[in-house]
């Protein structure tokens, strides 16, 4: 293995176990720890103001009730948005450089946060512009796990994606559990002696990151690598999105994923609409146990392959909302409670699997691609299925992101024709029959015939 300059290695082969167990197993370690910092934090500050709106009237903000709910949304769909871009930008300049690049930018949320939320007389507009800011933390998902997947061989991404992204996903815990203890503390009240109302330093809320974020760029400026291998241009990594299986796996994906976060913006008002006396501060266990489980679902994709683990996980997933469904219309918060927590167990396993199926995925069909073309058109073969699925890790989580909008948006909207969740778990659940149907369909029946390559039968 060989280095150009002080970031940059070459010659990176995970696949030769010799070169793993010798060196390529503690590299692709240290990058991994890094990667997890700089991605937790950045899915902390993209849900930061899920907390912050519900105190800015304390704080003296006359924002109305739907402009409060427009500061919540508009970093979610922000950080969608940033995923695509954020998927290519690997690939065009390098893992350690774009992660100190995405780490660093978000010292413009916290700070723009920081000041403005102690500036009452703040109209909305601005106030939304400093909000949708936030959204740049979103993005740092698809660019991290897209890193990620070049430094692990094939047998090992599901339980080293799971934990990329177990890392980040418990950042939506952490913000919730943490900000609201922190801002009663006046121990970050930089710029102002008194708190903003009595006894709340709201600006906490974006000062407390400020350290760990300048721990996560010197971190990953000292302790990340670029991989030569992983180059590519744009015009390259794009071609995914003429992959059939990007899109089919991207419609999986919002199943999980986008179940995920999507639950998790929208479980602290459900709690508080249909269980008025319940308080909201048990909502964090939800995304908590959903991020935990994610490794778990890597794992098991890693032993019995991913499809598998998918297929059942979605069966899974049905029970829980048909009980959750059961619970709400019973008024007992006590299975309302124990299903959804299943509900988010089963987003975080079939998060973990359905990403250990996309580089199994993309590396089945190149290899069939190059069948019988000897060895240099497999390694080629190899390292192009490389380059293409940490393209689509990022292109599918944006998609996937799609979730966060589309479960809360579904949640009002059965609420307010119907007076309960009922019709929106209805229609939730039949999506993921939907998705149940298209991983049999493609990656589980082993007839499949359609197109010229068949899946089948690997172990994705």
């Amino acid at each position: 293995m060989s280095t150009r300059g002080k970031s940059w290695i070459s010659d990176w082969n995970p696949e030769d176990v010799k070169f793993w167990d010798s060196k390529g197993k503690f590299i692709a370690r240290r990058n991994l720890i890094w990667s997890i910092v700089a991605e937790h934090i950045g899915f902390s500050v993209w849900l930061i103001w899920s907390i912050v709106a519900t105190k800015l009237p304390q704080a003296g903000f006359h924002y109305t009730t739907d402009q409060l709910f427009q500061l919540v949304a508009l970093p979610g769909l922000i950080g969608s948005l940033m995923r695509f871009p954020y998927t290519f930008a690997v690939t065009m300049f390098g893992g350690r450089n774009w992660t100190i690049f995405s780490a660093a930018v978000l010292f413009i949320p916290t700070t723009a946060l920081a000041y403005f939320v102690t500036q009452p007389d703040t109209p909305f507009w601005l106030m939304l512009c400093v909000a949708a800011t936030a959204g740049l933390g979103g993005g740092n998902f698809a660019s991290s796990m897209t890193n990620i997947s070049f430094f692990y061989p094939d047998r090992m991404k599901g339980w080293a994606l799971g934990l990329n992204a177990a890392g980040g996903n418990i950042g939506v815990s952490s913000v919730q559990l943490l900000t609201p203890i922190l801002m009663g503390v006046g121990l970050f009240s930089l710029y102002q002696a008194t708190p903003t109302s009595a006894g709340l330093y709201l600006q906490n809320a974006g000062l407390i990151w400020i350290v760990p974020l300048a721990i996560a760029v010197i971190g990953a400026f000292f302790f990340m690598n670029n991989l030569t291998s992983a180059r590519s241009s744009f015009k390259e990594a794009v071609a995914i999105v003429g992959r059939k299986h990007t899109w089919i796996m991207s419609y999986i994906y919002i199943g999980t994923f986008g179940s995920f976060i999507g639950y998790s913006a929208a479980f602290p008002l459900l709690i508080k609409t249909q269980f008025p006396t319940v308080t909201i501060a048990i909502a964090f266990l939800g995304p908590l146990v959903g991020s935990l489980s994610r490794p778990l679902g890597g794992l098991l994709a890693d032993k019995v392959g991913g499809a598998i683990v998918t297929f059942w996980n979605f069966i899974v997933m049905g029970a829980a909302t048909v009980g959750v469904m059961h619970f709400v219309e019973a008024k007992n918060f006590a299975g309302f409670l124990a299903m959804f927590l299943i509900l988010f167990v089963t987003t975080g396993i079939g998060n973990g699997s359905t990403y250990r199926m996309i580089p199994s995925i993309f590396r089945e069909q190149k290899l069939r691609e190059t069948k019988g073309s000897g060895e240099v058109a497999r390694a080629f073969a190899v390292n192009a299925a490389r380059i293409e699925s940490g393209a689509a890790l990022g292109f599918i989580g944006a998609i996937g992101a799609c979730g966060g909008y589309l479960i809360p948006r579904g949640f009002g909207a059965s609420i307010a024709m119907t007076g309960g969740p009922q019709l929106a778990l209805g229609i939730y659940l039949a999506f993921y029959a939907t998705c149940l149907a298209l991983t049999w369909w493609y990656y589980l029946r082993k007839s499949y015939t359609a197109g010229a390559t068949s899946l089948a039968e690997a172990r994705v």
